[in-house]
């Protein structure tokens, strides 16, 4: 599925007509007696290099498609053809950048070749040069002056520069042409000795940046409906939640070049794994190893020119559970697993994309005993003590990770998602369907206790799918704040997951259908460039306030603190002028609240935080000493809205409220809307103000009868 196949049919085909038939048997292999289905999709996918999760995953059907998934095209020339083209980057001391840029021809004769690359900023010729080809290969040199350098999301600008060679014949005719745009950068994984262990952190043009974003899966069980606008509708959504990073999930694809391509203009560094998960491949197969070798060759030349590569990655979790000392259908040994994750991939990337870092497995500790997965001193780790060892979400606040690759909590989608998939009979957690849209084995279970833990019983089926939703943000926000606490201990959080395969319950923060989940929306402010956050102590009666920055330069802010009861009345307040360092977090102030913690008790108290810093407001929290079930939110906090139309399809819904409200979210009953924010916190005596598009053309009239608020307070009674 992953390689380019090639046939030379010239002796085949015939004037007029032709036909090309490919024919495809089932991969799908029936297990034997007594072995259960799930060993033999396992001893299938294991052997076929195939998208794995066609074999079903814990968040996705089991769905073997079938057929030529990607554009076949008849390639005819009569003299020579560009086969392969590299573009290497040198950064100079002076700032210019030198690309070298090699080609590589195939001829049908005997031909004096040359190659004339051109280097393009918009209609601006910056470079170009030609150089002859020697036995089809040569390699061209240019200097860029004054480059402008591309960045990750939230650090700079994305300019992209096009590179055109052109495969020249003695009299400087033109054969063939090929392209590439590319960013001028330095991207590398850096790793060194410090007083916690080792660092990994990824660098940027010089400036080590911490990794914000999530995991990518398939967006569709059925790839040939993913569209360009699809692609970029998600990862506009991700740029918009402020993430930098994404990382291409081992079980999937090698994603389209529209993903890439996107990803570059948006400033997505993307960690590329190679396709391998959670499985015993047969490395001591010479077949199976020499295809691993052509689909490795053909995706790293094919996607090492883009900006946004930032990683290649051998694997998913094979380390983690599936070494041993010899190699069984469960287990590899080591030096099974070595064959091809230490050596065979390690020297495709070092042959043919050497600027870039390969990383053998994810998680991988690079010291100490190889399935320590979990070692908080060096390497990544996917940490899912929570999920699956039911660990609170207070658990995360103890963990000093290096770089979270993987971490996660479910929840269900929307009512309008989950009203596509059911009838009115089905709508129970518990029923046959919404357990079969749950791959998770306990999944409903899962996300049904922790629930409980944090919040009131929800009274109706729908207000069920709104609260797991904003315990999946919550859990979440209880992870990335402390890891972007830990700044520059811990340098990256992506968590599990972006995006949907199919329509049902999952990890992810945008449903199948492209909603945002609650979670995408805590992930645009727990991400946010500037983010303060507070960390209660109920027993010393204190809130210790942070601000964590990832801006490449210094700033001057205000944090102004509030501390209300739980109806909004404010109780003591204060302000304190911080001074932001770029990349950095630490610990700011400190608010004392024990005498009103002895007065009123934890339920009674909120604590409400707003980071200033020119004359705006980049990031604001809610800090609780009680968990939510338990707070005396007694009465709704009457919300009003407010409408004003700017366009066709455009609205700003300006809210306020009688009382503290927790976790307000609009809905536009009758379609769909997207909204600039949702699922926030107001306190009364002041307003929100959040813009909502629409998908379909409303008037004002119908967008007042169809857009709803609700909050916390809504979900019980």
């Amino acid at each position: 599925m992953f390689r380019t196949w090639e046939w030379n049919v010239k002796s085949r085909l015939k004037p007029g007509r032709n036909r090309i038939e490919v024919r495809f048997a089932s991969t799908l292999k029936k297990p034997g007696k007594g072995v259960p289905e799930w060993q033999a999709s396992l001893d299938t996918r294991a052997w076929t290099r195939k998208e794995q999760c066609n074999y079903g995953w814990d968040w996705g059907p089991k769905l073997l498609t079938c057929g030529i998934w990607r554009p076949i095209s008849l390639v005819a020339f009569n003299a020579a053809r560009l086969r392969d083209i590299s573009i290497g980057q040198k950064h100079r001391a002076d700032s210019a950048v030198r690309l070298d840029v090699s080609t590589t021809a195939v001829a049908t004769r005997r031909l004096a070749l040359s190659s004339r690359v051109s280097v393009r900023y918009g209609s601006k010729l910056v470079a170009q040069t030609e150089t002859s080809l020697q036995g089809g290969i040569g390699t061209a040199r240019l200097t860029i002056r004054k480059p402008r350098l591309w960045w990750p999301n939230g650090l700079g600008d994305q300019p992209l520069y096009d590179v055109l060679v052109e495969l020249l014949d003695v009299r400087g005719g033109v054969l063939d042409t090929q392209s590439r745009r590319i960013g001028l950068r330095t991207l590398r994984l850096d790793r060194h000795r410090d007083e916690w262990g080792e660092s990994f952190q990824f660098v940027v043009n010089g400036l080590p940046f911490f990794a914000k974003g999530a995991n990518w899966i398939p967006s569709d069980a059925v790839l040939s409906r993913m569209t360009p606008a699809r692609y970029r509708y998600l990862l506009e959504s991700a740029n918009t939640a402020n993430m930098n990073m994404l990382r291409v999930w081992g079980g999937g694809i090698y994603e389209d070049d529209e993903f890439y391509k996107t990803c570059d203009e948006l400033g997505l560094c993307v960690w590329q794994d190679f396709m391998f998960a959670c499985a015993t491949y047969p490395t001591f197969d010479k077949q199976f190893m020499r295809t691993v070798q052509a689909e490795a060759e053909d995706n790293v030349r094919r996607l090492r020119h883009h900006a946004c590569l930032a990683l290649w990655c051998g694997n998913n979790e094979l380390e983690q559970m599936l070494l041993s000392h010899k190699w069984t259908r469960r287990c590899m040994s080591l030096p099974d697993y070595s064959r091809l994750f230490d050596k065979l991939l390690a020297d495709v990337v070092k042959k043919h994309d050497p600027d870039r870092d390969y990383w053998p497995s994810s998680p991988h500790s690079p010291h100490g005993n190889r399935s320590d997965h979990s070692n908080p001193t060096c390497g990544d780790a996917h940490l899912w003590q929570v999920w699956h060892g039911r660990e609170p979400f207070e658990w995360y606040r103890t963990s000093t990770h290096r770089f979270c690759s993987e971490f996660g909590f479910q929840s269900f989608p929307e009512p309008k998602t989950v009203r596509g998939f059911t009838i009115p009979k089905d709508r129970n957690v518990t029923s046959r369907i919404m357990e079969h849209h749950q791959r998770s084995g306990n999944g409903n279970a899962a996300i049904m206790h922790y629930m409980l833990d944090w919040f009131a019983l929800p009274a109706a089926f729908d207000m069920t799918l709104w609260v797991s939703q904003v315990l999946q943000g919550l859990g979440m926000k209880y992870a990335v704040e402390h890891w972007r606490r830990l700044m520059p201990r811990a340098m990256g959080t992506l968590y599990w997951q972006l995006n949907d395969t199919w329509p049902g319950a999952s990890w992810s923060s945008i449903d199948y259908h492209g909603r945002w989940k609650a979670l995408h929306y805590f992930a645009r402010r727990f991400f946010a460039p500037l983010l303060v956050s507070g960390v209660e102590d109920t027993r010393a009666g204190t809130v210790a306030v942070h601000v964590s920055s990832d801006l490449p330069l210094p700033v001057s802010a205000q944090v102004d603190w509030r501390l209300t009861d739980a109806g909004g009345t404010v109780l003591a307040r204060g302000a304190r002028r911080i001074r932001a360092q770029a990349g950095s977090s630490r610990k700011v102030f400190t608010i004392r609240a024990a005498e009103h913690l002895r007065k009123r008790g934890a339920r009674d108290l909120l604590v409400w935080l707003d980071l200033r810093a020119r004359g705006h407001k980049p990031s604001s929290n809610l800090v609780l000493f009680a968990r939510p079930k338990h707070l005396e939110l007694s009465r709704k906090p009457a919300v009003s809205i407010q409408l004003r139309k700017l366009a066709d399809n455009r609205f700003v819904a300006t809210l306020q409220c009688r009382r503290a409200a927790l976790w307000v979210w609009l809905e536009l009953k009758g379609g769909d809307a997207a909204f600039s924010d949702n699922f926030i916190h107001i306190m009364p005596g002041r307003t929100a103000t959040i813009e909502v598009t629409l998908a379909k053309k409303l008037s004002l009239s119908q967008v007042r009868r169809q857009l709803v608020a609700r909050s916390l307070v809504d979900t019980w009674e």
